[in-house]
């Protein structure tokens, strides 16, 4: 990925002095962030952004900091799936304050910056690009464990700038067994390699229809489509989750299944996915530690 983008090779005087000390502000918030994770999927409806919630949701009940920044500005869905209403606040003039879900977990959404939630943002390349730089150097994220980046859909403005501003995110990967999801994850990690991005691994959703009666796996969308990807490009696979009605119930109450007293297969499911990637993020930082000693 060129770094003639972000002010580097030899573009650095160009730079005006507002993005010189954006630049400034976006390096000292990342300073302050120990994992950022790229959630991303090759195609719109396969559950990304309920991954991303209930990923996040369930490191923060670990007791970990963690901040969510939805950056999917044409369909923002995070609010709606934590029940987070209203409008952010500003802080000493300039400073974002993210949305408070609980203790651990603070949020950022393009929803909450917008009078009515109903309303389209009808925004070409260079606003959104402006608009996600923002949220990571105005936001007063402070000291994180994680930041999780719900991305739209798509290689698109969003993900190329998510990743040119974080260069060292950790991206999952999200599709669902069936060919026609797993055709464009296919696009999607060709994306991510030519951007050299850092694969942290493949989640698979929706995987199987567990019957609540006989607890019986059934493949409504095939299953195993995921973990034979991650297996071909040499990836991790980092679990599966199954299609569980106490999701929907969840998202409609605006509550992560995860946080849900009820058990459930997607509660398990989701709660193992959320230790495997904390568990994939520490041996990444721990190579990286290793090859830059």
């Amino acid at each position: 990925m060129s770094d003639c983008n972000t002010g580097s090779c030899g573009g650095e005087n160009k730079l005006s002095a507002k993005d010189k000390i954006q630049n400034e502000m976006i390096k000292s918030t990342l300073g302050k962030i120990k994992y950022k994770l790229f959630i991303m999927s090759g195609k719109g409806g396969v559950g990304k952004s309920s991954v991303a919630v209930n990923v996040a949701a369930a490191l923060a009940a670990k007791g970990l900091k963690v901040g969510l920044l939805d950056v999917d500005i044409h369909g923002p869905s995070v609010p709606t799936l934590l029940g987070i209403s209203g409008t952010l606040d500003i802080d000493r003039g300039s400073l974002i304050l993210p949305k408070r879900f609980n203790d651990n977990l603070h949020v950022v959404s393009m929803e909450s910056l917008l009078k009515d939630p109903d309303q389209a943002v009808l925004w070409r390349g260079p606003m959104k690009t402006a608009a996600i730089r923002q949220f990571i150097s105005d936001v007063q994220w402070g000291e994180l464990d994680f930041l999780v980046v719900d991305s739209p859909p798509g290689t698109g403005d969003e993900p190329m700038t998510v990743l040119k501003t974080v260069p060292e995110a950790l991206c999952v990967v999200v599709t669902t067994p069936q060919e026609v999801s797993l055709s464009d994850v296919r696009k999607s990690i060709n994306f991510l390699q030519y951007a050299r991005a850092n694969v942290l691994g493949v989640v698979e959703n929706m995987s199987g229809l567990v019957c609540p009666h006989c607890h019986e796996s059934i493949d409504l969308f095939k299953k195993g489509g995921g973990k034979d990807l991650a297996e071909k490009y040499g990836l991790e696979f980092l679990g599966a989750i199954p299609l569980d009605p106490a999701t929907v119930v969840a998202g409609d109450l605006g509550i992560p299944v995860v946080l849900m007293e009820e058990d459930s297969f997607a509660k398990q499911s989701f709660t193992e996915l959320a230790n495997n990637i904390a568990e994939a993020a520490q041996k990444s930082f721990e190579a990286a530690s290793t090859t830059h000693a």
